[in-house]
């Protein structure tokens, strides 16, 4: 910002005025970046330009970008709000929240015909049909058009019936169109006034509430019984069967909670949150949907939760229940007028939001992955600009090595040292290290030492460092680690951090504090990963050692067997074990018949 739009700037904040209002900052093209309100124009809009004040990235680059100042006065803060929200649905500002609709979800939907055929469709019109939905899956939709279609008779063909068709019986022959349990209404083989009754049940299943086709398929059952069609009878007790199997299956709600829809927001990275909705009719989940979130500077969850559920509203074109399940208060706006909302802390509320966040974060995840399909170094670049804000480095940590101890009871010291790069193991870059200048249970001077070999071997050779180091342990390691580091010379160029066991602690230098990464967050999930694959490695080739040592310190208690004798035998028989059973001709053939009596008498006299 140079000097001159600097002062523009100081002198348009100390004109405006200590009213509500809406703001404006427009950039150097004219064009409206961020729209925001306030309770006092002047004190919320000169607090963007208070140097000292410790703002996030994202506001810094918002104001640098500012070249002009535009207001509204209103009456009210919460004329405030209404004017913001419309003026952001208008102008869609870059740095404003965003919402997007990521994918089109399925529905169900009754169309609006003589006998309305009961489809599958992704578009949501105003035809005068009936939509139920949307289904968080494609899967979740089909298994309710099979059930449904299993349980009633609709019918399923494409011709377009109207009531002087039927009357005239012009599809005498359509017979051959009618598949499944269809009655073939177009013939008059039922009634408008019988398929209508049927599709009642069937906007009650869609409905969640499944007691009138049980009342329905009871009622008939014993119909057919008490006219001896034994056949018949069965086939509804097999129906009446599916619907308790699908009830089990659908109803996960408890049945006191009748008519609610639940709302949560998840915020895991700095620029994006995702907004889950259900609705619950009668004791089931009878509607889902998840919307993405691009988050504006300086948004509150509350905001951010009220925009999500008005945009969720409009979408689905569904008037809101009168009672609201959520994780933050939403801010007030118009829809919200005359509900009752809730933030449960326990009981059965409390776990439909577990419930709601958990497929948040499924729904999360499945993006995730598909980004890393489609744009794999897309999503390394998240990736790796995420960590790099996790874990307040300077630059991307593309090339990461972390190094373990590993001892039992001070015997056979070892230390593993893994590379990542791009958050990816590199396998072939794997170090292992035998302890050698220290004696008993001492992980601070095991650690000195290969953190010392590690990186003076680099420097003699002029190799690549790393762009971040951890250490598996807490303060004493990092300790131990960061003083190598500063001997060498190299403090400043690598960061360095310990990730402590268990609570997964991340420790700093010369910082007594722990710091914490988000739990849910992509950053801790990689640095604990890391961890683990260099404590796996470590333990691997312990084991090993130890493996190896034991049976040499076995084979040594044979008196007249030496080292190079032992190294034969293990050579061609790999294990003890193996050694135990052979016969003297194949240890003659491996080390001559006097030492081969030697070591077969040995196994063999015991």
């Amino acid at each position: 910002m140079n000097n001159i739009v600097r002062e523009h700037i100081r002198e348009q904040v100390a004109a405006l005025p200590h009213s509500p209002g809406v703001y404006q900052f427009v950039d150097a093209n004219n064009v409206i970046i961020y729209v925001g309100k306030a309770k006092s124009l002047k004190k919320r809009v000169s607090s963007y330009f208070v140097e000292s004040r410790d703002h996030s990235a994202k506001v810094r680059v918002l104001v640098r970008q500012v070249v002009d100042i535009r207001h509204v006065v209103v009456d009210s803060e919460q004329d405030a709000l209404l004017l913001e929200n419309s003026l952001i649905k208008k102008l869609q500002p870059r740095y404003n929240i965003l919402l997007k609709d990521d994918k089109t979800y399925p529905w169900i939907v009754l169309r609006k015909e003589p006998f309305p055929r009961v489809q599958s469709t992704r578009e949501l019109k105003h035809d005068g049909s009936e939509y139920f939905g949307p289904y968080g899956s494609i899967a979740t939709q089909r298994s309710i058009l099979e059930f449904i279609r299993d349980m009633v008779p609709l019918r399923t063909c494409k011709l377009n019936l109207s009531a002087s068709s039927i009357a005239s019986h012009k599809h005498d022959k359509c017979l051959q169109y009618h598949l499944g349990n269809c009655n073939a209404p177009c013939i008059g083989n039922e009634s408008s006034e019988q398929y209508n009754e049927h599709i009642s049940r069937v906007r009650s299943i869609l409905k969640g509430d499944l007691r009138p086709v049980r009342e329905w398929l009871t009622a008939e059952m014993w119909r057919m019984a008490d006219l001896l069609r034994f056949e018949e009878a069965e086939r509804y007790k097999q129906k009446l069967q599916s619907l308790e199997k699908y009830q089990a299956k659908s109803v996960i709600v408890s049945s006191k909670i009748v008519d609610t829809d639940v709302f949560t927001l998840l915020i895991e990275e700095d620029d994006i949150a995702y907004c889950n909705f259900l609705r619950i009719q009668n004791g089931s989940i009878t509607a889902v949907q998840t919307v993405r979130l691009t988050t504006g500077v300086d948004s509150t969850p509350e905001d951010m939760l009220a925009q999500a559920i008005e945009h969720i509203a409009q979408t689905l074109n569904i008037k809101l229940a009168k009672e609201l399940i959520t994780n933050f208060m939403p801010s007030s706006l118009p829809i919200f007028d005359g509900k009752v909302i809730t933030i449960p802390k326990r009981g059965d509320k409390q776990s439909l939001i577990e419930f709601s966040l958990r497929s948040a974060r499924i729904y999360r995840a499945e993006r995730l992955k598909n980004m890393e399909i489609k744009n794999p170094e897309r999503h390394t670049e998240r990736l790796m600009e995420s960590m790099r804000r996790e874990l307040h480095l300077e630059k991307q940590p593309r090339h990461i090595e972390c190094f373990d101890n590993s001892n039992l009871q001070g015997t056979n010291p070892v230390a593993s040292c893994v590379v990542f790069r791009d958050g990816k193991p590199s396998k072939k870059e794997y170090r292992h290290f035998n302890i050698k200048t220290v004696e008993g249970p001492d992980d601070f001077a095991s650690m000195r030492e290969i953190i010392y070999r590690r990186y003076s071997r680099l420097i003699a050779e002029g190799s690549e460092l790393p762009d971040l180091i951890i250490v598996d342990g807490g303060k004493g390691q990092l300790s131990s680690a960061y003083a190598i580091l500063k001997e060498l010379g190299i403090e400043k160029q690598v960061p360095i951090v310990g990730l402590a066991k268990r609570i997964e602690e991340i420790f700093y230098p010369n910082d007594p504090m722990p710091y914490y990464l988000s739990r849910t967050g992509e950053p801790l999930k990689v640095v604990c990963h890391i961890r683990d694959e260099a404590h796996r490695f470590g333990i691997t080739f312990h084991r090993q050692k130890r493996s190896i040592n034991f049976i040499s310190s076995e084979l040594e208690q044979i008196k007249g067997i030496g080292k190079q004798t032992i190294s034969a035998l293990l050579r061609h028989f790999k294990t003890v074990s193996a050694i135990r059973k052979a016969t003297t001709e194949e240890l003659t053939s491996v080390i001559g018949q006097a030492k081969a009596k030697t070591v077969y008498d040995y196994f063999n006299t015991k």
